[in-house]
């Protein structure tokens, strides 16, 4: 199956683009402000609005526009439940740890929903009741598991099999007093109370690199600014120091969203178990209800057919709901850290002013918001009882059997990827609507040819750390399956962590 219409996120089609100017060092010599963030999404919206609040002077600065990120393609359910997650800190952490990853999440909720109230932010925010249910008796142990974890570090946490699903569940762990929201209206109304009194927000800037010292200075492809401190807020970080690539994993998921009675919806926030689970929750469109639904997840760029992921999707739809027409399909992108925490604070232990939140793990709502929240502190020398548990600087769980796999897999990768196809390939065997690998004149060449018989050609390696991208037929872009960046068919970057858009290719 393929799709003519290009994938589009809803929270991004229904808000308006380019409410943000790009830095224009002319305009602004030698800008200087007490902090900068690197990245525009959750994490350093929220802790720019804190440090604002705070005094301080900030400047965002966002490599596109605001919200359109990682945050601009999530579930946006704003929630501490996150999968079945606290049987396993507690056994592999500890009580007190797994206890400080509840409460540090629950403050990130009562963040938010603090900000609405007081700034009275137009954003579709709603308290739900948000539910992890099994189908599958093998499930329902887990499940019945989870809840007791979850109510031993404080969570308001219950089994039920009282559920307002469509088709029949064995029970449920429920989160009550969680929230859902339109991410991008909430960050476009916290930006703009950001961006004044010499504090600032630029879009369509990118950082290519930063350098700590009195000041640090950012380098973006406009020129140069400059800021006691810096936040790497740019979910998998640009700067290669720390190794977060290699501490960490991408994860790709999809969604379609659907028009959905009132009376047929479900009431709440759902995510299923087992290894094809589905995310569900519904939204406001206008004077219409739409329904999402979310799953399918793999590692970044581990799958080519990913068009065949959004019609799983919808064929759930269907089956469970009744669905045949599909308003709007997108995919998310986050990072898993190996031991499933979050990494915040700083970059390296020998920077001492640039900081850095990675590793989200799926949830960036609720883990993006509490970065924001942390990295705030940390600028300001504010003790805060979540540095330890979130520390960048911990001991990273390198021999687990993920973290293994994952670096052995981007090792294969990229030797085999440089000793398979090394006969010339012609740009005529690649076929309209078709994105293929070729190795012309010896060099490994991303092809794509569009519908209107154009080849677009770049080079195929990687401008991060050099691994051959693979193709993504539903979005049209070149994945890296390494560490996750993105490019669309003409080189130009989707995804961090490049910096550096892939080499266009003429052909003849």
């Amino acid at each position: 199956m393929v799709y003519t219409d290009k994938p589009s996120s809803f929270w991004i089609e229904s808000t308006p683009k380019g409410q943000f100017p790009p830095f224009l060092p002319e305009s602004l010599p030698d800008l200087r402000v007490d902090v900068a963030i690197v990245g525009g999404g959750i994490a350093g919206i929220t802790a720019a609005m804190r440090l604002k609040q705070a005094g301080k002077t900030v400047a965002v600065v966002e490599a596109d526009q605001i919200g359109t990120g990682v945050t601009g393609h999530t579930t946006a359910k704003v929630t501490s439940q996150h999968h079945l997650i606290y049987a396993s800190l507690v056994k592999d952490l500890g009580e007190e740890k797994a206890k400080l990853y509840a409460e540090s999440n629950q403050a990130a909720i009562a963040q938010v929903f603090q900000w609405v109230q007081t700034q009275n932010i137009d954003c579709d925010f709603s308290r739900r009741t948000a539910y992890v249910f099994a189908e599958q008796p093998e499930q329902l142990t887990k499940v019945k598991d989870e809840v007791e974890a979850a109510q031993t570090v404080g969570l308001p946490a219950s089994f039920t099999t009282d559920l307002s699903l469509p088709f029949p569940v064995l029970g449920a762990v429920a989160f009550e007093g969680q929230a859902q929201f339109h991410p991008r209206k909430y960050l476009l109304h916290l930006a703009k109370m950001i961006a004044d009194e010499g504090s600032y927000v630029f879009e369509q800037t990118r950082v290519t690199s930063v350098d700590e010292g009195t000041p640090c200075k950012i380098v973006t492809e406009r020129g140069n600014l400059y800021a006691q401190d810096v936040l790497i807020t740019t979910n998998l970080p640009i700067l290669d120091q720390g190794l977060y690539f290699a501490k960490a994993y991408p994860r790709r998921s999809y969604i379609v969203a659907a028009e959905i009675s009132p009376e047929q919806a479900p009431d709440g926030m759902y995510i299923g178990t087992g290894d094809s689970y589905r995310s569900l929750r519904t939204t406001p469109e206008g004077d219409r209800l739409l329904l999402l639904i979310g799953g399918e997840g793999h590692k970044v760029g581990a799958v080519t057919n990913t068009a065949e992921r959004f019609a799983n999707l919808e064929a759930y739809g269907r089956e469970r709901f009744g669905i045949t027409d599909y308003a709007y399909r997108w995919s998310s992108q986050d990072v898993k850290s190996f031991d499933n925490v979050p990494y915040i604070g700083k970059l390296t232990p020998a920077n001492t002013h640039i900081f850095v939140a990675t590793g989200f793990g799926l949830w960036g709502m609720s883990n993006g918001t509490l970065a924001g929240m942390l990295l705030s502190d940390l600028v300001q020398g504010k003790d805060n009882p979540w540095a330890d548990l979130y520390d960048s600087l911990r001991a990273t769980p390198f021999l687990t059997s993920t973290s293994l796999q994952e670096n052995l897999d981007v090792g294969k990768r990229w030797v085999g990827d440089r000793l398979k196809g090394l006969t010339d390939n012609s740009i005529n065997d690649v076929v309209t609507g078709e994105g293929k690998l070729l190795t012309i004149e010896g060099k490994k060449v991303a092809a794509y040819r569009d519908d209107e018989g154009q080849v677009h050609a770049v080079s195929a390696t990687c401008t991060h750390l050099g691994c051959i991208v693979n193709w993504n037929n539903a979005e049209k872009s070149w994945d890296c399956p390494c560490h996750g960046a993105r490019f669309d068919c003409q080189g130009k970057i989707l995804h961090g962590p490049a910096v550096t858009p892939l080499e266009q290719i003429k052909t003849s």
